[in-house]
């Protein structure tokens, strides 16, 4: 009874097996006798192998396979190892019944009876053509990132594992950091950072600022292999798995260095702008000021000139008159420093041998010094030639002796160097051939503020009442007036060096002109009827008063428009108006009159440089402001004749 019911049992047993195998569809499960035949058939294997049972039991198993692995004995050498390993697994082409293919997964068991005699196989077989697709597809898509990244040459991309040693590179990294493959993976990326850096802690922050952030991102110095350095832009990525744990970094690293440099140079451009914007506005106030100042000086110094004539020789008053008139003379100085500055001085520029300048005021240079300074000199034969004013630059390069001198009160060194310099283009000056005068002295020198200020007006680090502040504004306003600069060079404690850097002119030299004839004395000048003509009514004034005083008789006008209606009224011989005026000015008038009465000779009055130019005004005469009685009457007399 009990054999009875354990047969049941194993029929109950074999029945929901076959269920369980004919249920499943998606791998084909059917046994094979110990040849390879195929002794059972499940409805999976018929879904995608293509047969019925009925068409396939029986057949031997190798009609699955392809003709090549028939020919190379592949089913027989998977039934041999099933066998005797105790199991066949491997993956490759199978083909169905109407001939198609497919990628097919193969597991051959051998089946055994308890004596461990082989009774046949079990096969298990599932199609993975769609995965290996998606595989193949994936492994294409990583081969084409792959192949994308090390084909960026502008940025370094690699990994990092979890601990920072570098796990891959590509070409942008080797062509920044100058490390080949070989050389880097497994080191560390520490090996990138700066020493200060790296004893700073700053590589292990970057990993766990990215491992708790996200993302670490920052620039920097970074060294490459040879020790040169590079600024970078660096973003590191954290990459974590299906869990969350970190497997490693990405890291991305741009040289930005030319990047740096041009937002420098950009800083640079703008911190010039701005000091040139400041210097103008500065200089058109000055230069306004000043041409305030010299009318002011004008009817000062004419009514005094004026007053002494007339006055009776009283050695009482004669010492006061004196005394106003000098005083007035060092405002008149004050000016042409102001105008200078703000470049509206009246230049006489020649083209001049700087070295022969040079050394014809040495001896001046000397008795200015002292005996406290001693003075070394540098002027090389032959120097191409400049455009200015000889008797400015004097003054200028006198003005940076003196600086040079009152910088060392112990006494010291001034060396004074002439030289001929070519500057390339990127120069703060344009780029062309010049000639530079340098005077250098060991004084204390200039911390970088007071160097930013040193040519601003009025800025002095003298005492009070040892300097105006406009001694090297006014130096500063000669060099760019004459197309060049001045450059100022110091370091606290290590002396200065004032540079003027002046354009060459193409003209050769001139030759030595012969010895001019003495002036004719002036007082013999016929009268004459003069039209003056200025806006400011104290000016005005003071001219007309020198004028009558040297025997002519005079028309006052205070506006171009009012000179025009007395030039059609009356006869005139001479027209002396001043330039800067409301309206129309000085030049324009000169161009009225020229246009209507072209015999009238006409004098400029004014203390500005910048006389607009124009064809019918290019020779006109100039009378500097502020002039003495003694200046008019050599004008009037230099154009009447």
């Amino acid at each position: 009874m009990e054999a009875v019911d354990r047969y049941d049992t194993s029929l109950r047993d074999e029945g929901r097996f076959r269920v369980l195998v004919d249920a499943v569809a998606d791998h084909a499960i059917y046994m094979l006798s110990p040849e390879g035949h195929v002794a059972s058939w499940n409805p999976g294997a018929q879904r995608f192998k293509g047969y019925r049972a009925s068409e396939i039991l029986g057949k031997h198993f190798s009609c699955f396979y392809l003709e090549a692995d028939r020919e190379a004995g592949l089913p027989a050498r998977a039934l041999a190892i099933a066998a005797t390993e105790g199991r066949f697994e491997g993956q490759g082409w199978c083909q169905r019944k109407d001939g198609t293919r497919f990628w097919a997964h193969v597991i051959i068991d051998p089946i055994r009876h308890t004596s461990g005699e082989l009774i046949g196989f079990a096969k298990i077989t599932r199609d993975l053509t769609e995965r290996r697709a998606a595989e193949n597809a994936l492994k294409r898509r990583e081969e084409q990132f792959r192949l994308l990244v090390q084909g960026v040459s502008d940025y370094a991309i690699y990994m990092l594992d979890p601990e920072g040693n570098v796990a891959s590179w590509n070409s942008g990294a080797e062509r920044i950091k100058g490390y080949s493959s070989q050389e880097i993976i497994g080191r560390h990326f520490s090996t990138f950072y700066t020493d200060e850096d790296r004893l700073g802690g700053l590589p292990e922050r970057a990993l766990a600022t990215a491992s708790r952030d996200g993302r670490f991102e920052k620039e920097g110095w970074r060294v490459r292999k040879d020790g040169s350095r590079f600024w970078a832009s660096v973003v590191i990525d954290a990459i974590r798995d299906d869990f969350g744990e970190i497997i490693g970094f990405a890291k991305i690293t741009r040289d930005i260095t030319e990047k740096l440099e041009t937002q420098r140079a950009l800083e640079r451009t703008r911190e010039e702008l701005f000091q040139a914007q400041k210097m103008e506005a500065i200089g058109q106030l000055t230069g306004g000021i000043a041409h305030d100042f010299n009318n002011l000086l004008m009817a000062v110094l004419g009514s005094l000139e004026i007053l002494k004539k007339r006055m009776p020789q009283d050695p009482a008053l004669s010492p006061l008159v004196d005394n106003a008139m000098l005083g007035a003379q060092r405002g008149a100085a004050l000016t042409q420093r102001m105008l200078a500055f703000s470049r509206r001085q009246e230049l006489q520029v020649e083209r001049i041998d700087v070295s022969d300048l040079l050394r014809g005021m040495m001896d001046m240079v000397s008795r200015s010094l002292g005996p406290i300074a001693t003075l070394e000199t540098e002027f090389p034969e032959n120097l191409p030639m400049i455009a200015t004013d000889p008797n400015q630059l004097e003054t200028a390069v006198l003005n940076l002796v003196v600086n040079a001198r009152d910088a060392m009160p112990g006494g010291g060194l001034i060396r004074i160097k002439a030289s001929e310099e070519m500057v390339p283009d990127g120069s703060t000056l344009p780029a062309g051939h010049y000639v530079r005068v340098a005077v250098a002295d060991e004084g204390e020198g200039m911390d970088e503020e007071t160097l930013k200020q040193a040519a601003t007006p009025f800025f002095t680090t003298k005492g009070v009442g040892k300097g105006t502040g406009l001694g090297l504004s006014m130096v500063q306003g000669l060099a760019g007036q004459s197309g060049g600069r001045l450059v100022l060079k110091s370091r606290l404690g290590q002396g200065t060096t004032a540079e003027l850097w002046f354009p060459v002119t193409q003209a050769e030299k001139p030759a030595e002109p012969p010895d001019p004839p003495m002036p004719e004395p002036v007082t013999g000048l016929r009268p004459l009827r003069i039209l003056a003509v200025d806006d400011d009514g104290l000016v005005l004034m003071n001219t007309a008063l020198m004028l009558e005083d040297l025997g002519h008789t005079v028309f006052e006008a205070t506006a171009g428009a009012d000179a025009l209606d007395i030039l059609r009224r009356e006869k005139v011989d001479l027209v002396i108006s001043d330039h800067a005026m409301p309206r129309m000015t000085g030049s324009q008038l000169a161009a009225a009159i020229r246009s209507e009465w072209p015999d009238i000779p006409i004098i400029l009055a004014t203390g500005f440089a910048e006389i607009p130019e124009g064809a019918d005004i290019i020779d006109v005469p100039r009378l500097g402001k502020p002039f003495s009685q003694v200046q008019l009457a050599e004008a009037i007399g230099r154009v009447v004749v």
